[in-house]
C-alpha cells in the first residue's frame, strides 16, 4: 500500500505543482534548478510518509491531528538544510507542493478511516473475558459458541487458560488455517493501550525490556546537538519567564529537588518555580487538577512545559533525557516499590522531561493512575527505538497546545 501512496504522491505533490511556474522566467539554469526543487518536494513526500508509516504501528495513531506536525517537521528540515547549503529552493512551488501533499494525505486519511473498521472477536475464558472493558478502542464480537459467520478481523483468547477446552482450541487452529489471525489477550491489549503490565515474572519476558544501548548513544549526542542549537530560543523564554515569577511572588525562580534517575541513584532536577515558594513545607504531596498551590505564572508556564526547560542542563550532565519516565521523589519511588510490582524497573533508563507515560495518560494524582503511568513506561522500556521518541516529540507538541496533563 505504502509503494502505491508514495508513486500516487510524487506524481501529485511535485510534477504537477511545477507546471504552475515558468522556470525559464524565474532561473537562467532552468533544467537543474527545476529538477533541485522537484527533488526536495520528493525528500519531503519519503520523509513524511514513511514517518506517518512508521509510527501509525504505536497505540494512539489514528487521528488527522499527526498529519500536520510530522509534515510541518519534515518542511522545517529540508527548507533549513537547503538554507545552509544556499540551494535554489524556491520557496512558492515548495509551499505548494506541501500544500499539494498535506491535502493529498488527508484524503488517504479520510479513505482509510471509512475502510479500516477494526472488529475483534474474543473467547469470553480466562482473562479475554473482560476484553471490552479493558480495551474500549477496539469493536469487540463476544464468541459464546463455536460459530462465527461474520468477517472480523482478529480472534483473541487467552491461551494459556486451562479452561480453553478441546473444541474452543478446534476452533482457534481452523480460524488460524483460514487465515485468521489469533492473538493472545496478553500482545493484543499492550499493542491497542500502549501499555506493558507485568504482575508475575512469567507473564513477560524482561529481557525484553532492556533497551538498546546502541540507540542510547545515538539518542545521546542527537539530544546535546539538539540543547546547543535551540540555545538561542530557550535563553530568552527562561530570562522573561525569571521576570514575570518574580514580579508575582517572592522567594526563588528555580524549583530544585531531589529526584531518582536511572539506576535509582538520586540527583537534583532543576525547574522554573510554579507553586509558592513553601508549597511542600508539610511534606511531599502529589500534584492534582486545580492545584491551589499554583501561581498564575505557574499556571501557564505548566500548561506550555516551558517549567521544564532548566532540565537541559540534568540533560547536559547526563542526568535526564529529553524523553523517558518522569523522575519521581525519592518519597514515593520508596512507596511505590512496596505497592506496584516492579516499579523499580522504570529506572533502567533515564528519566526525560517528556515521555510515552506524560503523553498518553498525563499526570498521575494517586496510586492507581501511577500503575497506569509505569505499564506505558513498560511499554516505552519495551519499543525503545528512535521512532517511538519522534512519536513522543509529536503529541508532546500536540499537548504543549493542548494542555493535556499540566496540573
Amino acid at each position: 500500500m505504502l509503494p502505491i501512496q508514495l508513486l500516487f504522491g510524487l506524481v501529485v505533490c511535485t510534477w504537477i505543482p511545477s507546471l504552475f511556474f515558468d522556470w525559464n522566467y524565474l532561473y537562467q539554469d532552468m533544467s537543474s534548478v527545476r529538477t533541485f526543487n522537484i527533488i526536495i518536494s520528493c525528500l519531503l513526500i519519503i520523509f513524511t510518509l514513511f514517518t506517518l508509516s512508521l509510527i501509525h504501528r504505536f497505540p494512539g495513531i489514528t487521528s488527522l491531528s499527526y498529519i500536520l506536525p510530522i509534515l510541518f517537521f519534515w518542511f522545517i528540515v529540508l527548507l533549513g538544510l537547503a538554507e545552509v547549503l544556499n540551494l535554489p529552493l524556491y520557496l512558492m512551488y515548495y509551499c505548494l507542493s506541501a500544500l499539494c501533499l498535506l491535502s493529498y494525505l488527508f484524503i488517504i486519511y479520510m479513505i482509510k478511516r471509512h475502510y479500516e473498521v477494526q472488529t475483534l472477536a474474543y473467547i469470553p475464558i480466562g482473562r479475554a473475558i473482560d476484553m471490552p472493558e479493558q480495551v474500549p478502542s477496539a469493536a469487540w464480537l463476544k464468541l459464546d459458541t463455536t460459530c462465527l459467520d461474520q468477517s472480523v478481523n482478529g480472534i483473541v483468547a487467552d491461551l494459556h487458560s486451562y479452561d480453553l477446552t478441546d473444541e474452543w482450541q478446534q476452533f482457534i487452529a481452523n480460524k488460524t488455517l483460514q487465515g485468521i489471525p489469533v492473538y493472545h489477550h496478553r500482545h493484543i491489549r499492550e499493542s491497542l493501550t500502549g501499555r506493558v503490565k507485568i504482575n508475575h515474572m512469567y507473564e513477560n519476558d524482561l529481557g525484553s525490556l532492556l533497551p538498546s544501548y546502541n540507540y542510547m548513544v545515538v539518542k545521546r549526542f542527537l539530544e546535546i546537538a539538539l540543547i546547543l542549537v535551540s540555545i538561542p530560543i530557550t535563553i530568552p523564554i527562561i530570562l522573561i519567564t525569571i521576570v514575570l515569577i518574580k514580579l508575582e511572588s517572592s522567594g526563588p525562580v528555580l524549583f530544585m529537588q531531589q529526584r531518582v534517575g536511572v539506576g535509582g541513584k538520586e540527583f537534583i532536577i532543576y525547574k522554573l518555580r510554579s507553586m509558592s515558594k513553601d508549597s511542600e513545607s508539610n511534606g511531599a504531596k502529589m500534584a492534582s487538577k486545580s492545584d491551589m498551590r499554583v501561581t498564575r505564572v505557574g499556571k501557564f508556564i505548566r500548561k506550555t512545559r516551558i517549567d521544564e526547560l532548566p532540565q537541559f542542563w540534568n540533560i547536559i550532565k547526563g542526568e535526564m533525557s529529553l524523553i523517558g519516565p518522569r523522575p519521581e521523589q525519592k518519597f514515593f519511588v520508596d512507596e511505590f516499590d512496596n505497592t506496584i510490582p516492579f516499579y523499580n524497573y522504570r529506572h533502567i533508563v533515564k528519566p526525560g522531561i517528556t515521555g510515552w507515560a506524560q503523553v498518553m495518560h498525563g499526570y498521575a494524582a494517586d496510586e492507581d493512575e501511577t500503575k497506569i503511568k509505569v505499564e506505558h513506561d513498560f511499554y516505552y522500556i519495551k519499543h525503545f527505538s528512535f521512532t517511538l521518541d519522534l512519536l513522543i516529540v509529536f503529541k508532546t507538541l500536540h499537548t504543549m497546545i493542548t494542555g493535556f496533563g499540566a496540573r
